[in-house]
């Protein structure tokens, strides 16, 4: 059709959106009604004026610069059989179907030298799945890195739709086209995943596409439910649906039952088994598959499988869940041990095959390949539509690095393995010079949820990750700092009575006597305190004085006393302990403020040694509000706490 004609004013149907993936050949497009010869096509137009050379009369034109594209659209001829809400996207055998019949336009004689527009309708869903098969036929088929095949997409405007989970709840996990391209092209590279070799112009005749199609021919017979209902999702891993029948009783070995087993595919075939179940049994032999796992509650007797010589193990847990971390080890060891060591396949199933069996197949993919999580499940749905199902996404993702890791923490192991001598050496053993760790009852905090248990261990954990106080250090303690208290405590560590009252303006001195607590034989009085300084413990309190009206025996060793300063108007009490911590400014802050404290005064050491005379005086009336808050001259108490077992300042 001339060009004047297709760009004429009288064409009706709007021109839709047009992407050139391959120049001059191959374009992706979406239309509102279905494409025409009278559909403007605008690389036409843009590239006539500018690079169609003028023609001689008589010549007639040629290419996709002056004819009318080839449209073909595969929206009503490969549907998406979705689940629920999901749309997409289109599967391996969809895009060998595509793949044919895009061969087959590029191929047909009367398309020679036109461009071939793939168009899908305006919506989100049919752009996004036309978009995403192409890219992956590009990455398959045509052996595009990924960054090429999704270059024409980039700047497609609007975005496409991210892919939603087969689940009926609402979807709070997007994938989209860019995962599913990666995921492909991740599996290809790895092996997992590829066609045979297709050039663009290669006829469908072919002797390789002759192949593929038989495979894919049996690919989309086995998925249905009525024939097995399962795919490959790798050459060593093949997912399918729990198989129903009964009885589902296991049948112990050499009974009666079980020799009327089928032990091959033969009996297998001419038994009195549903046809899927022994579809299932039938292709599982002939394919060498050495381990099934099953992952949901029984619905069959496993030893039709062991009858036929492939191992059964049930790993179940609830369905639309994800599985607790000791299965999964134990899962991805036996499959590893499966394929590495036996050279067997590996089939999992759940009751659909989708959730829990892409969990278990997808921790071992990220094990074994270091898939991310996105372009895993993208892969596996590419492979089987619906893997991995709602929270079972975020699991595949929060836990990716610990799959890898796993994979790493083996190769290590197994390097080591085989560094080290066939017949070790006896090492004697040595003692541990290492500092053990300060928390060896194991305290570990537990899981969030479990409150009770993180109240205690949590405080435990605290106090035995605590530092060694250094001397003259306090710390806190759980006991009540009460001044009336300390008081009567310190009174009964004198032998004084609760109720007695000393006489006023009575001078108390107090020596020690004796041979303190803990003081060696022929041992000073500075050696005993430095020795329990060393000891990192309180030190013991000062005593002695050149006057005295009553001296007081003790072995305690701490102290606490109550000054009394002035003649009436600068009253203030002060209750004080861990007088270690004392210093000689401190003890001259007192000794200065009054000519009483001073007359009684005596010396102080920095470091809590001496004699300090004290004057106290006691007065039997309470003293007045006033008085209380008269605090010139007396020193601020500080706001730390005394040491375990003793009382804080007040």
């Amino acid at each position: 059709m001339p060009f004047s004609m297709i760009s004429s004013p009288q064409t009706t149907l709007s021109q839709g959106q047009v992407i050139e993936y391959i120049q001059d050949r191959l374009y992706l497009a979406s239309y509102d009604h279905p494409p025409t010869a009278a559909t403007p096509f605008p690389y036409q137009a843009s590239k006539l004026a500018a690079t169609t050379p003028k023609k001689k009369k008589g010549s007639s034109s040629v290419g996709p610069k002056v004819h009318p594209p080839a449209y073909f659209s595969v929206d009503d001829s490969l549907p998406y059989n979705k689940f629920h809400a999901d749309f997409g996207p289109l599967h391996i055998g969809h895009l060998y179907r595509f793949a044919v019949e895009l061969h087959e336009i590029l191929g047909a004689p009367e398309n020679e030298g036109r461009g071939v527009v793939f168009w899908s309708k305006p919506d989100p869903r049919s752009r996004a799945n036309a978009a995403c098969i192409l890219a992956c036929y590009m990455i398959l088929i045509q052996s595009w890195p990924p960054h090429l095949a999704l270059a024409p997409i980039s700047q497609i405007d609007p975005p496409l739709m991210p892919f939603r989970d087969a689940g009926y709840s609402q979807a709070d996990y997007g994938l989209t086209v860019q995962d599913v391209v990666y995921g492909v092209w991740k599996a290809k590279e790895e092996g997992i995943c590829g066609l045979r070799n297709f050039s663009l112009e290669e006829q469908v005749e072919s002797l390789d596409l002759i192949v593929i199609a038989n495979l894919f021919c049996r690919y989309e017979r086995h998925e249905r439910v009525e024939n097995g209902d399962f795919n490959w999702i790798t050459p060593n891993f093949v997912a399918f649906a729990s198989p129903q029948h009964k009885p589902i009783a296991k049948v112990q070995r050499g009974s009666p039952e079980y020799n009327l087993l089928p032990h091959s595919v033969d009996e297998v075939a001419t038994s009195m088994l549903p046809n899927p179940f022994k579809n299932v049994l039938c292709h599982f032999k002939e394919r060498d598959v050495g381990l099934v796992v099953r992952l949901n509650s029984e619905l069959y007797s496993p030893s039709y499988f062991t009858a036929l010589g492939i191992q059964h193990i049930d790993m179940i847990f609830p369905d639309g869940t994800y599985p607790e971390m000791p299965i999964v080890r134990k899962f991805i060891k036996l499959a590893h041990e499966t394929i590495t060591k036996h050279k067997k396949n590996v089939a999992v199933h759940c009751k659909a095959g989708l959730g829990r069996t892409g969990c278990l197949i997808g921790a071992y993919l990220i094990y074994r390949y270091g898939f991310s999580a996105n372009d895993l499940i993208a892969y596996m749905r590419f492979m089987r539509p619906g893997m991995v199902v709602g929270p079972q996404q975020h699991w595949l993702h929060i836990y990716q690095n610990d799959f890898r890791q796993w994979a790493w923490e083996d190769q290590y192991k197994e390097k080591l393995s085989l560094m080290m001598p066939a017949t070790p050496n006896k090492v004697r053993a040595r003692a541990q010079v290492s500092t053990p760790p300060q928390n060896s009852q194991g305290t570990q905090r537990s899981a969030l949820g479990e409150i009770n248990g993180n109240d205690s261990k949590a405080g435990q954990t605290m106090e035995d990750n605590l530092p060694a106080p250094t001397p003259g250090q306090p710390r806190k303690t759980h006991r009540i700092h009460s001044p009336a208290r300390q008081r009567r405590a310190v009174s009964a560590s004198f032998g004084i009575a609760e109720d007695q009252e000393p006489a006023e303006n009575e001078v108390v001195e107090i020596h020690n006597h004796s041979r303190s607590q803990g003081q060696l034989e022929g041992e000073s009085e500075e050696e005993w305190r430095l020795r329990r300084l060393s000891r990192r413990t309180s030190s013991k309190s000062p005593a002695g004085s050149s006057e005295k009206k009553r001296a007081v025996s003790y072995t305690t060793t701490t102290t606490t006393t109550t000054y009394n300063f002035g003649d009436g108007d600068d009253v203030g009490e002060i209750i004080m302990s861990d007088v270690e911590n004392w210093t000689s400014h401190d003890a001259g802050l007192y000794e200065g403020k009054s000519s009483a404290s001073k007359s009684a005064s005596g010396r102080k050491s920095g470091n809590g040694s001496g004699t300090i005379g004290v004057v106290k005086t006691r007065t039997p009336s309470r003293r007045s509000p006033e008085s209380r808050e008269i605090k010139n001259g007396v020193r601020k108490v500080s706001g730390r706490v005394a040491s375990a077992g003793n009382r804080s300042r007040s």
